[in-house]
């Protein structure tokens, strides 16, 4: 009984990631692993799913999946505990008022997040880590551009 107790004082970390998911494929599984191992035990991962208009405005595309689908599909992962559609309009700042994050993990290709999110806190004056998540082993689909990429290679040639 008091084994309970004093893990319900312990606060549980909170890790905020976040991402489009388009087309999910094993570096997207890999990334949240590691960004929920960054909050030490007992850790609960939040992930925020990229609008399609967010996307569209962002990379100059929608995803192939919609939204909602995406999160979905990201919240049934064995390893999320939370997967929630960001803001219509863009604000990571709201983002991290709701969600009160202890750490915040950014994947290998999102440099500008990472430097937007550093500012952010400083400016702030908040305590939270930030940390990079680094790029798992060369696979040849580790990206969903990838996938799609073959797809359509393999198509042409049929």
């Amino acid at each position: 009984m008091a084994e309970k107790e004093e893990q319900s004082v312990k606060k549980r970390r909170v890790v905020l990631a976040s991402g489009v998911f388009d087309l999910l494929h094993l570096g997207h599984v890999r990334y949240l692993e590691e960004a929920k191992k960054a909050g030490g035990e007992n850790a609960e991962l939040i992930v925020i799913v990229a609008r399609d208009s967010t996307v569209e405005k962002r990379k100059g595309y929608k995803p192939v999946i919609p939204e909602n689908q995406r999160r979905a599909l990201v919240e049934a992962l064995k390893v999320v505990d939370e997967a929630i559609l960001g803001y219509e309009e863009f604000d990571m700042g709201k983002v991290i008022e709701k969600i009160k994050p202890d750490i915040i993990a950014v994947g290998h290709d999102q440099d500008g997040m990472e430097e937007a999110v550093k500012d952010y806190i400083r400016k702030k004056g908040l305590n939270i880590k930030v940390v990079r998540i680094s790029k798992f082993g060369e696979n040849e689909l580790d990206s969903s551009s990838k996938i799609k990429q073959k797809i359509i290679e393999h198509y042409k040639r049929g």
